[in-house]
């Protein structure tokens, strides 16, 4: 018979669930009657190019138009939005805003602070701290147009990490970034795990997949797999996704 912690578990709301999730561009469907529940820890969310992985996350949150119904903790998003943080593909961030690392990370703090007025010492001292955790305590003070692509997606997860959120919806982090980059984002997955949060992480390395998460979302424009990494990564549901069996190293 499971334990009270057990059965605590198994009645909490999922991180994120999605129910009928649809999206159409131009009339045609990116994303076809998706239906999900996303599992406590850390999942990856594969699949080939135009798979609708970034779709997903974009479409759970509201930021594109979509059929379908997406709840995180058992709740719309609006009910829980603080406990969401989402961060973006690099490629889709202005760059050339004028704002240090520090004012970019500094923004997760604004809910918590007056709405009027200069954000408090205890605020800004949280966002440094963010930066100190991703390696990047001596760029505070420098316009993130002048760092590396590396220590610009750093600094996103330094701003999700300010935020103190319990989820996390990473599109592609670990896309084009350096081995630095790569150790350090995968160092704070497996802190956040260990602080009993989860991440949701669109990507594209298979071979990073058995070592460092805990499920795997397989997608095709639709669910092909989904469960624990040593039930559903499996190379036949590989193949499906892909169109063929891609193996398991960098670029997959």
């Amino acid at each position: 018979m499971p334990d009270g912690a057990t059965l605590r578990t198994a009645a909490a709301p999922a991180p994120l669930a999605v129910t009928g999730l649809t999206v159409r561009y131009g009339g045609r469907p990116a994303l076809s009657d998706v239906t999900w529940r996303a599992a406590p820890g850390l999942t990856a969310i594969l699949g080939p190019n135009g798979a609708g992985k970034s779709t997903l996350l974009k479409a759970a949150l509201g930021l594109v138009p979509a059929e379908g119904e997406a709840r995180f903790f058992g709740a719309p998003l609006e009910a829980v939005r603080a406990r969401v943080a989402y961060l973006p593909q690099r490629a889709s961030v202005d760059w050339s805003f004028p704002a240090s690392a520090l004012d970019v990370v500094a923004m997760a703090r604004l809910p918590r602070a007056r709405w009027f007025g200069a954000l408090p010492r205890r605020e800004r001292e949280a966002a440094r701290a963010a930066l100190a955790a991703v390696g990047l305590a001596d760029v505070a003070e420098r316009q993130i147009g002048r760092l590396s692509g590396g220590q610009q997606q750093r600094v996103f997860l330094a701003r999700a990490l300010a935020q103190e959120a319990e989820l996390f919806l990473m599109d592609e982090p670990l896309a084009a970034v350096d081995a630095v980059t790569e150790e350090t984002i995968l160092g704070v997955l497996h802190g956040l795990a260990a602080q009993g949060k989860s991440v949701l992480m669109v990507h594209h390395d298979l071979s990073l997949v058995q070592a460092h998460f805990d499920h795997v979302l397989i997608l095709a424009g639709r669910v092909v797999a989904a469960g624990p990494v040593a039930e559903a990564f499996t190379d036949a549901a590989i193949a499906a996704a892909f169109g063929g069996l891609p193996g398991r190293g960098r670029g997959a």
